[in-house]
């Protein structure tokens, strides 16, 4: 992905963070009201007998709920802590992708990298780099989460940083780190996903007569990417919005357990569709501007 046939890096880590940074919070920009629309849906209880229907339903129609009632900027509500969290999370899972492969290979390693190697680096670089930006998604959530209030009824925060320093002072610094577990595990499973699949898919396409290293071929394999993310990682993504956007959780378990008590085991694929446009067009996005920034940091490394 960042890497010569050989599988070594052929920009510096600084270039590639640059560009991974730039390139997720590009596609950030783009699918965010997708992604609001899927927040909505997740946290959406399931109706019980006698209760009207469900306000959301559908992706198109939560995206359209959401900018009649609210207006069209909801839609990109929790853009700045999604910016904040591409740039950290985006620049350290996918810059320390390759690093972190050739450790596991060994210096020495000639030949295609094996799909397992590709999964474990990338299930390495998706936690560690989750790790650090577990506070730019929990407000990002947070802020995604709450929708139309009644006349005068103030809202919880006024905005990113106002959430940031509200959440610490209500419920202490920890609480930053709130749905760390889930949220671990999304983000080490979907990293896996995208990287490890990407990486493969290209490969693979690159071995066809007649595909180089092209456009069409960043674009089929951020396709392909962005479906294995969302099949393998829906679950704990659906538990991951829950424990943030609702405090009453206990702990993952019991999140878990609640979900499959009270809304069924469908539950966990809730807004798989909008899931899937969000991924779908975040990786194709994504993937397409990564390739195109690596170029133009190759092209200032090599003539300087």
């Amino acid at each position: 992905m960042v890497a010569d046939s050989k599988g070594k890096s052929d920009i510096s880590f600084a270039g590639t963070f640059a560009s991974s940074a730039f390139a997720a919070s590009f596609a950030e920009i783009c699918t965010i009201p997708l992604d609001t629309a899927k927040v909505r849906l997740q946290l959406q209880k399931k109706a019980v007998a006698g209760d009207v229907l469900p306000k959301y339903r559908g992706m198109l129609g939560t995206v359209a709920t959401i900018a009649r009632e609210e207006g069209l900027a909801s839609l990109w509500k929790g853009i700045v802590p999604g910016l904040h969290r591409q740039c950290l999370f985006g620049g350290l899972r996918i810059g320390m992708y390759e690093p972190v492969k050739n450790f596991y290979v060994g210096s020495d390693f000639v030949g295609d990298v094996p799909l397992s190697k590709k999964i474990l680096a990338a299930l390495t670089t998706g936690a560690l780099g989750i790790t650090i930006a577990n506070p730019t998604d929990l407000v990002k959530v947070r802020l995604q989460a709450e929708g139309k209030l009644p006349p005068g009824a103030p809202r919880r925060y006024s905005g990113a940083l106002n959430a940031y320093s509200t959440i610490v002072r209500q419920e202490g610094v920890g609480a930053l780190w709130t749905g760390i577990g889930p949220n671990i595990a999304r983000n080490a499973i979907i990293n896996a996903a995208e990287l490890a699949s990407y990486d493969q898919v290209k490969q693979t396409i690159l071995k066809i007569p007649g595909f180089t290293d092209n456009v069409v071929t960043h674009l089929l394999a951020g396709l392909g990417a962005g479906f294995f993310a969302v099949c393998i990682g829906s679950p704990v993504d659906v538990v991951k919005s829950r424990m943030m956007g609702d405090s009453t959780y206990k702990s993952t378990l019991d999140c878990f357990v609640k979900t499959l008590r009270n809304d069924g085991p469908l539950a966990f694929y809730k807004g798989f569709i909008p899931n899937f446009g969000r991924l779908g067009s975040w990786n194709v996005i994504m993937f397409l501007t990564l390739e195109q920034a690596k170029k133009f940091v190759r092209n200032i490394e090599s003539s300087s």
